[in-house]
């Protein structure tokens, strides 16, 4: 052989090797789920404590990796949340402070002091989502379920960075349902009554499958378990005897400030409901596992806001937590929150770091190795060096709703720093200040014995909402004080004895929605 020859063959097998390092490099970048719930509470899994919806996947999950207990939403409604999550940043600097299709200004019917600000109704198409930024990276990247983050279909997830769409589009709820046909653009129909959860489960199983030899950003956002309450009469009936074997309460409803509240976990449809969703997670854990990819996938879990303690059935309790979805309490947006990458983060951990939806962002780029991009997720930090156990340095968290909520919340701003946690009422112009860990359910008031730390924090949450420009509620010159102060009798009474004949009633054994269980039995 000559030399040139010699030469030329050596610089070949240097060149495959290096491809071939370089390709062995890029298949070990860690593909990453992130799944998010829909009103999913902060103590509606076993793991975090119900006794009484089951939900094994979603427990092994948490317990696989880092658990936060003091994990938030970023709103409590879900449009600012899920942008927040796309986006690592505040609703309040994206303008999408309300979920999209609430009415604003003068389009605001109900009878309140103030109007709620308009507000943004679709992503800004110039911010570089999570999706972008994992798509420019090489990652193939999913999408399936809930999207509702703009009206337009050009504001949908493929023109977002998403290269496939399962059932995305501006819709907060199912249309159809929960069951087959959906009435979805982006979701074909399934057979008669095939159950929506288990079929976006399959639908993410089906991606990872397609995509194992390449790296993927999938992403699993459910529309459970938001309503229609609506599940099988199997689960039903599974919970029902759950329920009835457990103590009976003496009243399943309290009262809040503007409606009837539920404090008992003991709603069957929602039972159903949850434990749908976590076999749909295993569904998505099994594929992982199957393909050989569970060591090398970041998979991150949380929900968008906090449990349905009133309205739309009246779902769940977030006790010992106040409130629910659409309220300023911690039942609001205090939710569940966990990130697992086996063989990475130390299974077990549990960390009580306030961490926050926007966080998700920056966080999964740090621990997929990719650059951070700090002018798009300027709102949020990497959790990755608490995941390592290392310190993190301490930091206020921010809301703002300027709207009603339609459970019950009111216009308002909060500032939690460490464990106090103020609440500035735009209505009143007043705040409150509590102290979380001497009391998670936010029962006294301590601004009277502590006000100047209630004046440092509403002056730091104050100074914040103008740096931010953030949009106020205004008064509402047709404001009726006589006509609601006469609704605020009813809630102790008439409101609060309708929802508890309507808990009752989906307990009985003879109880049936309609004659096919909601289009479940075709």
């Amino acid at each position: 052989m000559s030399k040139r020859r010699s030469l030329i063959t050596l610089a070949a097998i240097l060149a495959t090797s290096i491809l071939n390092s370089a390709t062995h490099a890029e298949q070990k970048r860690p593909n990453v789920v992130l799944i998010v719930a829909d009103d999913l509470g902060w103590k509606d899994l076993s793991v975090q404590g119900s006794t009484f919806y089951e939900s094994p996947n979603l427990d092994r999950l948490a317990n696989s990796g880092a658990r936060f207990t003091n994990g938030y939403a970023s709103c409590q409604v879900c449009s600012p949340s899920r942008a927040s999550l796309m986006t690592g940043q505040s609703p309040v600097r994206l303008g999408i402070t309300d979920w999209i299709g609430a009415p604003e200004e003068d389009e605001w019917k109900r009878n309140t002091a103030m109007l709620p600000p308009t507000y943004k109704h679709e992503l800004p198409h110039e911010r570089t989502t999570i999706a972008e930024a994992m798509k420019e990276a090489g990652y193939a990247t999913f999408f399936a379920g809930k999207w509702h983050l703009g009206d337009r279909e050009s504001d949908w997830p493929e023109h977002h960075g998403f290269d496939i769409n399962k059932g995305g589009f501006d819709r907060g709820g199912p249309p159809g349902g929960y069951f087959s046909p959906y009435q979805n653009p982006r979701l074909e129909d399934g057979p008669d009554g095939e159950y929506l959860p288990l079929r976006l489960g399959r639908e993410t199983a089906q991606f990872i499958e397609e995509n194992a030899d390449q790296p993927f950003f999938a992403t699993l956002c459910f529309y459970s378990v938001h309503g229609p309450a609506q599940t099988t009469e199997a689960l039903w009936s599974k919970y029902r005897d759950k329920a009835e074997k457990q103590p009976q309460p003496t009243h399943r409803m309290g009262a809040e400030a503007r409606n009837p509240i539920r404090i008992v976990q003991d709603n069957p449809i929602y039972g159903g409901m949850i434990e749908a969703m976590d076999q749909a997670v295993g569904i998505v854990m099994e594929a992982l596992e199957k393909n050989g990819l569970s060591e090398n996938t970041i998979v991150v879990f949380t929900s968008d806001n906090g449990g349905v303690a009133s309205g739309d059935h009246w779902a769940t309790s977030a006790l010992p937590l106040r409130g629910g979805k659409g309220y300023q309490w911690e039942g609001g947006i205090r939710v569940p929150y966990f990130i697992s990458w086996p063989g990475n983060i130390p299974a077990g951990s549990v960390s009580d770091l306030p961490a926050i939806g926007m966080d998700v962002y920056p966080t999964i780029l740090d621990l997929a190795g990719l650059p951070a991009r700090p002018k798009e997720h300027r709102d949020g930090i990497s959790l990755a060096p608490a995941l390592k156990g290392e310190k993190t340095p301490a930091r206020p968290l921010y809301w703002h709703y300027p709207h009603y909520g339609n459970q019950g919340g009111d216009p308002v701003s909060i500032i939690r720093e460490g464990q106090w946690k103020l609440l500035f009422f735009h209505e009143t112009e007043n705040s409150q200040l509590y102290r979380l860990d001497e009391d998670p359910g936010e029962r006294s008031d301590l601004s009277a014995m502590y006000p100047e730390h209630a004046q440092q924090l509403e002056r730091k949450l104050l100074a914040w909402l103008d740096e931010m420009e953030a949009k106020m509620p205004f008064p509402n010159k047709n404001f009726d004080e006589e006509r609601f102060q006469q609704a605020q009798k009813r809630i102790p009474g008439p409101a609060k004895e309708r929802q508890e004949k309507a808990a009752a009633q989906i307990l009985d054994e003879n109880w049936k929605p309609n004659p096919s269980w909601w289009g479940s039995q075709p």
